[in-house]
């Protein structure tokens, strides 16, 4: 017995001495020095059908799978356009009522249509996938038995991209079985596509297929010139319409796909372009595990695309064009894990388990040092393991509003705009990014974020009705200069002057309960209570305060808005009567209707860039400062960690189709991973020890006793 627990100790000390792959390793040992990205969704993707995915969770997939006719440069900054599938970015071709050409620099007025003609790459290929079988075309109930997953598909083929295909696309933000977010708002431009909605529901109510063949339904606006061009119509000068092409909305579909994924069969297999996406991109979609992995593949069939060879100054001492005209993507696959917490993901990022890492507030003092004079740097635990740190500000724009139909603090009567001012001087949006965005975030003084054109920096940016300009920098008013001018509202130390009835303010936020929430709201309640205002946090669950979003029954809100695309038109908008959220289905949030504020928003949007269009932009943003709408909010500032395998990092807040030009080093992260990841063996020996010094002895006087018996 005794020689047998000792052969197990030797055994132990063999295996531990032998081992090359981390005990901890949550990946299988042959992917050690394989070239996957590993990386963590935190939510399940609703929908990757790119007529309806709106959400940054869903653009992680739907970039790197489906192409557009445009993207942004990698590299240069401010974003610019290029092509992708398209050949070149086209110029508009403008038109007057009775469509005769008009000169490049014709005034806004007199351009009643702008026309797009824009020519497609040839010999680019889809993804090999079942919709391109004709087998699979009309399924027996035979055939879908042996279904349950688009893997389960034997046959799969594919086919060249067409003109038809974008067509087709256009066609579906307006199909009367699904519900693109921009379906109402690109009617409103794109000729014909209003009229094709009426006529689709018309032909949908008296079908009975599953199936409605969009390639039988003319669109006036949009045509097919021939196999790789098609041109698009749409009203008036809008120069941002190229801007939405570089995004998923506007991917090719081709007609078989959605017939494929129009079968009852397979749609109650929630087989559907929703779970399973189809395009031309570098990846492709092989597994869609919302309880444990997304992981998508190379497209064995991607037309190929070279690293940028032109960037900006600071890139190449950067290593940026180290890789200039080398063939993307880089990488093989990329495997996304299902974290629902931020500290897991924290702590597989120190252990070289993940590629990149944000920074939660509960990891930010171990990761980063903040210097005397503001300075970010990290700390030594992260430069001793190689990590880089890459900063920036996102252009998004976080928000608290003001419901401006609400009787209280909504309206343009002198009292509510003042009663706004006092609270928008009361929140302290500077306190609260420092403590609860451990200071990465820039205090909001318009509703444009920094990098976007329109944006006014210094003294001619702040907002006077909540800031002073002091020693060549914003301070916030006073508290006693809130205190008086709420007073002037008509709540004297926060009551109504002529009842005495304390003034009770409410929050609407949907439900939650952890200790970060509680934190805030607790600090909110203390910003109002500065000026002697009671505030009430009415939480509920998500679908009642989308509800009460949509009546215009909240009173103040938290809410967001990150850039589609880099134009101030993207952000002004939130603020446009047109697009309030009661009774036109809008992103205006606070339901703010300001005719002046309109006009001059129906007069910027058709703008080119330059000194004129910032005058205007600069008579928006001072009429939004005087009523206030907003509150307060801010500008985050974005954190990004990196190992040091992974190459070819610049932040793009705007694209996100940059897994292809991400490049790794599986050897380096194999080895660092090994070196970070040792077992710790001596506490083993001690047990060990400790079991072996109990239990010999035990086994010894054992024996003994047997021996005796038999004896």
């Amino acid at each position: 017995m005794k020689d047998q627990y000792l052969f197990l100790i030797a055994l132990l000390l063999l295996v531990a001495g032998c081992t090359q792959t981390p005990l901890n390793n949550p990946y299988p040992a042959k992917e050690t020095t394989e070239n996957i990205l590993y990386s963590s969704f935190s939510e399940r993707p609703k929908h990757l059908d790119p007529a309806l995915s709106y959400s940054s969770n869903e653009i992680v997939f739907t970039a790197q799978i489906y192409e557009t006719p445009f993207q942004y440069h990698y590299l240069k900054r401010p974003y610019t356009l290029i092509p992708l599938a398209a050949e070149t970015v086209p110029k508009p071709i403008y038109l007057d009522k009775i469509n005769h050409p008009l000169p490049e620099n014709a005034p806004a007025e007199e351009v009643a249509f702008s026309l797009y003609e824009i020519k497609i790459m040839p010999h680019i290929q889809y993804q090999p996938h079942p919709a391109f079988s004709n087998i699979y075309h009309n399924m027996t109930g035979e055939q879908l038995d042996k279904i349950n997953q688009l893997a389960d598909f034997k046959e799969t083929s594919s086919r060249e991209l067409t003109a038809n295909d974008f067509i087709y696309e256009i066609k579906r933000l307006v199909h009367p079985k699904l519900s693109s977010p921009i379906a109402g708002f690109m009617s409103e431009y794109i000729v014909g596509l209003k009229e094709l909605s009426e006529t689709l529901k018309q032909a949908a109510a008296q079908s009975p297929s599953t199936f409605l063949d969009l390639r039988k339904y003319p669109l006036s606006g949009v045509e097919e010139v021939d196999r790789y061009t098609y041109r698009i119509k749409i009203v008036g000068k809008y120069p941002q319409f190229l801007y939405w092409l570089a995004m998923p909305f506007f991917a090719p579909i081709p007609w078989e796909a959605d017939l494929f994924y129009s079968q009852k069969g397979l749609i109650d297999k929630n087989i559907t372009l929703d779970w399973y996406p189809i395009g031309t991109g570098p990846y492709m979609l092989t597994v869609n595990n919302p309880n444990r992995q997304m992981v998508m593949v190379k497209n064995p069939n991607f037309h190929g695309e070279n690293y940028p060879k032109d960037g900006e100054e600071e890139d190449k001492p950067a290593g940026l064009l180290a890789n200039a005209g080398l063939p993307m993507p880089f990488i093989d696959k990329a495997i996304y894990s299902l974290e629902k917490e931020d500290i897991p993901v924290w702590n597989k990022f120190l252990q070289g388990y993940y590629d990149a890492s944000g920074i939660g507030s509960d990891s930010f003092d171990q990761a980063i040092r903040i210097g005397a004079t503001g300075n970010v740097d990290l700390s030594d635990e992260m430069k001793e393991k190689g990590i880089r740190l890459i900063t920036g500000t996102s252009p998004t724009t976080y928000y608290l509003g003001f419901n401006m139909l609400d009787p209280i603090v909504g309206g343009f009567s002198d009292s509510a705009r003042k009663l706004r001012q006092a609270v928008a001087i009361a929140i302290d949006q500077e306190e609260s990014i420092a403590i609860f965005q451990n200071g990465r975030g820039v205090a909001m003084q318009g509703p444009i974020p920094p990098g976007i054109f329109g944006y006014q920096e210094g003294r001619n940016g702040i907002n006077p009705e909540v800031y002073d300009w002091v020693n060549e920098k914003p301070q916030r008013k006073s508290i006693q200069e809130a205190k008086t001018i709420l007073a002037e509202a008509g709540y004297p130390a926060g009551r109504e002057a002529k009842s005495g009835t304390p003034l009770i303010l409410y929050f609407d936020t949907p439900g939650s309960s952890g200790p970060d929430d509680k934190a805030h709201f607790d600090w909110l309640r203390k910003q109002f209570a500065k000026i002697d205002l009671q505030l009430v946090i009415r939480n509920t669950d998500y679908n009642r305060f989308q509800d009460k979003m949509q009546k215009g029954t909240a009173q103040m809100f938290q809410w967001g808005w990150h850039a589609d695309y880099p134009d101030p038109e993207n952000f002004l908008f939130l603020l446009y009567g047109g697009n309030a959220k009661v009774g036109k289905g809008g992103e205006n949030a606070t339901n703010y209707v300001n005719p002046a504020f309109d006009r001059l928003f129906d007069q910027m949007r058709n703008m080119e860039n330059g000194p004129e269009r910032q005058e205007v932009i600069d008579k928006m943003v001072a009429i939004f400062k005087q009523d206030l709408p907003w509150a307060t909010g801010f500008h985050p500032k974005v954190f990004g960690l990196y190992h040091n395998w992974y190459a070819n990092i610049k932040p793009n807040h705007i694209a996100y189709n940059t897994l292809k030009y991400v490049r790794l080093d599986p050897q380096i992260r194999a080895t660092s991973r090994t070196q970070w990841n040792r077992p710790i063996w001596w506490p083993v020996f001690v047990l060990s020890g400790i079991l072996a010094t109990g239990i010999v002895p035990a086994v010894i006087l054992y024996r003994r006793r047997e021996k005796g018996k038999l004896q």
